[in-house]
Order: structure tokens, then C-alpha cells, then sequence
């Protein structure tokens, strides 16, 4: 990769408009290997480049992909109308280079939230064409019997739906709790299977999409960066998550 002036590097990175960023390395809240640059046309290799701005530590990303553990009360939408809008636990950079949700999860839904602003990363994950298997920890406020979830399994009918919607898997963790995954993205499709074999979906939470799991160190409200094999992951099955 050509090296580029540090102007377009943070520009591209989502710290503001190319003026924006010239006045920010001019007043010295840059730093290059421990090094404070204020030249903003000085040129380097954006390539694996780590820069501090402001005394934080980040790594140059061509396109950006990041998970996020979604805690409820947040609503995936940049213009929220009851709750506060899930990008506010985003740090503004990655507002500024125009990350977007890879779907949505209810208010009170929680769990594994990816981001990107790839469209083609975004359109090959959410798609509903491309079947990418999303599981659930649902607790359902009865107990989920073997021929509840039977059915689950079979199909149920969906108000305004045409065909049965069945379940890709449906695994039992407790008398009230199981793993769902389903390959759909209907509207509140979760919630309306559990309503229609007579129960009601009491807590919600993503734990997969794909083979990819939600980690059990990333705490509620915290984001990291996908790594190439967390992308490789989203490529496999629901179960490889779930046996992990």
C-alpha cells in the first residue's frame, strides 16, 4: 500500500473532515510510534499502522468490522425514539466512517451486535437470502416441553406469513430456557415462534450468528474489533458455535 499524507489517514479512520484533521494534528493530539507528529501532509504506509490520538492506541482499519455485546434499553437506530441509540456506545470515530448494524435487536434484546461500513460485508451477513444462521437464549415464561419444541422444529404458522417458519435448531438448557437459532430475519420472528406454540419470550439474548459466539469476557455495552478468523467463523455453521 502507497503511503498517504496523516491527514487522509485519519480522515479515512472517521476523526473528521480532511480540515478537521489537519487542525488536530497541527495542535499535536497525534502521535506516531511515541512520536507526536504535527505535519499533517507528512506521508506514512497506513498498512498496520497504530496511531495515538488524544492518548488512545488504534490501528489503522481499511474497512471496519467490530462486534458489539448489546445490553437492553438501546434502540439500533441512529434516530431512537424511546431509548438511547445503541451507536452512543460506539466511540465517535466509528460513527464518523459510518458503521451500520448488521440488522437489529429489539430495546429489550441482548447480545452478540455486528457492525461494519463493508456494504458488501453488511448485505452478505444480514441478508435474508444467504440463510446466516442466528441463535438465541430465549427463557420463555413457561416450561418449553418436548412437544413444544418439536413443533418449534416442524414449523409454526406466523400471522401474515405464507408458509410454516420453522427453527434450524432448538436445544434445551432448562425447564424454561433453550438455544434457538433460526435462518430468517422476520420481524420480532423469535418472540412470535414462542407466542405461537402458547408461551411468551420472557428474556432474549443472541449468543451466535453463524459459528461465531458471543464472547464471555465482552461485557455488556463493550465493542472490540472482528480479527480475520472471527470473520472466517461467520462462514460456519450455528452449531459449531454452540458446541464451543
Amino acid at each position: 500500500m502507497p503511503k498517504i499524507p496523516l491527514e487522509r489517514i485519519l480522515h479515512s479512520q472517521g476523526f473528521g473532515s480532511r480540515k478537521e484533521c489537519r487542525v488536530q494534528i497541527r495542535q499535536g493530539r497525534v502521535a506516531i510510534a511515541g512520536e507526536e507528529v504535527d505535519d499533517p501532509f507528512r506521508e506514512f504506509d497506513p498498512e498496520g499502522l497504530v496511531f495515538t490520538f488524544d492518548g488512545c492506541d488504534w490501528l489503522f482499519q481499511a474497512k471496519a468490522y467490530l462486534m458489539l455485546n448489546k445490553p437492553a434499553g438501546y434502540e439500533c437506530s441512529h434516530q431512537p425514539k424511546h431509548h438511547a441509540s445503541i451507536y452512543s456506545l460506539l466511540p465517535p470515530p466509528l460513527n464518523g466512517r459510518g458503521v451500520q448494524s448488521l440488522g437489529r435487536l429489539d430495546e429489550d434484546t441482548t447480545g452478540l451486535l455486528l457492525f461494519s461500513d463493508d456494504g458488501q460485508f453488511i448485505h452478505a451477513i444480514s441478508s435474508g437470502k444467504r440463510k446466516v444462521p442466528k441463535t438465541y437464549r430465549v427463557t420463555a415464561k413457561h416450561p418449553l416441553d418436548d412437544d413444544r419444541i418439536a413443533t418449534l422444529l416442524a414449523g409454526v404458522q406466523l400471522a401474515d406469513e405464507p408458509a410454516v417458519v420453522a427453527a434450524a435448531g432448538c436445544e434445551r438448557l432448562g425447564e424454561r430456557e433453550v438455544l434457538l437459532t433460526v435462518t430468517e430475519g422476520r420481524y420480532h420472528q423469535v418472540k412470535r415462534m414462542i407466542a405461537a406454540v402458547g408461551n411468551r419470550v420472557e428474556a432474549l439474548c443472541r449468543v451466535a450468528v453463524g459459528g461465531l459466539q458471543l464472547p464471555a469476557d465482552l461485557a455488556p455495552g463493550e465493542w472490540r474489533w472482528l480479527t480475520a478468523a472471527d470473520r472466517e467463523c461467520l462462514r460456519a455453521p450455528a452449531g459449531d458455535a454452540a458446541a464451543s
